[in-house]
């Protein structure tokens, strides 16, 4: 069996298919058996979040799982496999380990290093194990990239790298607004992840009042109630936005939010005497329409200039620093996976050579009752012996070739060998946990989101939900 990986997430898809796409806990169930009862696809956990919907799967074969697992994916968005096919991504084998772990530490996050998504994949997990989906092969795949998540935020600071673009969008800022945002008034267009964080960096920062928008106006709401902020509808964002200096812009819209109309608008409502409008647009694509930053009075900070003051900050390292983590825990993975596909072979091959043993003395006995129990004893640890001998260099040396790249061709090469049957592994009957706090969530959060708000929303700026 072989780790295969298909998947639709903010990066390659718009929030319509993720939408058509993503699987309800009811039909969670469901959806799993349905995978595993095609007939290249043996194992499966399904991740199903805003930002992400994504199949990990223990497969017979490449081309016939993929095909499986689009055909369950079409089925489940009601569009045929074709109308998907440019916004999946395919990761096999060695790159299929990799993509997890990435996903675990928050590497594969729209706010690099949110930690909401290693619990996630905590319980998609523990649902395809209580659907008896997740056998030995996404059971240990799973554990370690959980184990994984965990040491990566225990062992480095990548929780701050979301945090690091808010504040450093606007620390950019502020030089437009005489060096401080104490007392200035801001808005916040979005009520995800980045959001989120916009809300509370501005907060402590001293900005305000502060306002806050979003196409969901409950969470603009639940969100705005957090921080003391006020929370309006977005058919009043030209409104609002004429009574603000500072924007954060961070939604999961497909289209400009701040288009040229709106803040032409806006301006023309505003006081002139007041200095520029900033417009942080940290979302992708862009909230902020082309041709906004050529307004007068206007400036426009977006995801390309933070990306390249980032790419040599603190958030950089972080990533670099957890990246590490990944590239040497999946080689041990890999190691262990060679090692753990060429064992039942090993002992398949212990098996025939005892029962050849077994048989040829059956046969001696009969040809020689003469034998006492002491010489046919004698005979029979001899000849266990001397099989043992000749069995133990090989199969070291072929575990030990197994551990290293390419090494499932020897276990390969001994079934062919020997034309061994080598029985396949059945399900595990549990899940150990793997978290260590007493409300079984994880112990760690990402710093000034309030509890009622995950690092969670769609696309392209929430974390996961």
């Amino acid at each position: 069996m072989k780790l295969l990986v298909v998947g639709a997430s903010y990066r390659t898809a718009p929030v319509a298919t993720l939408e058509q796409l993503a699987v309800a806990p009811a039909d969670l169930t469901r959806t799993l058996d349905r995978l595993v009862a095609q007939p290249y696809v043996a194992e499966a956990v399904l991740v199903s979040t805003c930002n992400r919907v994504e199949v990990y799967a223990a497969v017979s074969g490449f081309h016939g799982g993929l095909g499986d697992i689009c055909a369950v994916l079409a089925e489940q968005a009601g569009a045929p496999p074709a109308a998907l096919a440019n916004h999946l991504y395919v990761h096999y084998d060695a790159a299929a380990v990799d993509h997890v772990f990435r996903v675990a530490t928050g590497l594969d996050s729209m706010v690099v290093g949110e930690a909401q998504i290693l619990g996630q994949l905590r319980d998609s997990y523990h649902w395809a194990s209580g659907a008896d989906t997740a056998g030995r092969l996404l059971h240990e795949l799973m554990q370690q990239a959980l184990r994984v998540g965990k040491r990566a935020h225990a062992e480095t600071n990548i929780d701050r790298a979301g945090q690091s673009v808010v504040t450093a969008a606007l620390d950019l800022a502020a030089d437009h607004l005489e060096g401080d945002l104490a007392g200035r008034p801001a808005m916040v267009v979005g009520a995800g992840a980045m959001g989120s964080l916009g809300v509370a960096t501005l907060s402590r920062l001293g900005a305000g009042p502060i306002t806050v928008t979003n196409r969901g106006a409950d969470r603009a709401v639940r969100l705005a109630e957090s921080y003391g902020a006020t929370a309006v509808p977005m058919a009043d964002l030209v409104t609002a936005l004429s009574t603000v200096d500072i924007v954060v812009a961070a939604t999961a819209s497909t289209e400009a939010v701040l288009t040229l109309d709106v803040v032409t608008r806006a301006l023309a409502a505003r006081d002139a005497d007041r200095g520029p409008l900033v417009l942080l647009d940290l979302a992708v694509p862009r909230d902020v329409a082309p041709g906004v930053a050529e307004l007068p009075g206007v400036e426009v900070i977006d995801i390309d200039r933070m990306a390249t003051l980032l790419a040599t900050g603190e958030a950089a390292a972080d990533a670099a620093e957890v990246t590490r983590i990944v590239t040497g825990e999946v080689e041990a993975f890999l190691s262990w996976l060679r090692g753990a596909d060429v064992a039942p072979t090993v002992a398949a091959l212990r098996g025939r050579a005892d029962d050849v043993v077994t048989a040829e003395l059956r046969r001696l006995a009969q040809r020689r009752p003469d034998f006492s129990d002491d010489q046919r004893a004698e005979v029979a640890r001899t000849v266990h012996r001397v099989v043992q001998r000749l069995l133990h260099q090989p199969t070291v040396r072929v575990r030990q070739l197994a551990a290293e790249p390419g090494g499932d061709q020897y276990a390969a090469l001994l079934r062919e060998l020997f034309d061994l049957e080598v029985p396949q592994t059945s399900p595990v009957d549990s899940v150990p946990d793997v978290v260590d706090s007493a409300d079984g969530r994880p112990s760690f959060g990402v710093a000034d989101v309030p509890p009622s708000f995950g690092v969670a929303d769609v696309p392209p700026t929430g974390g996961e939900r």
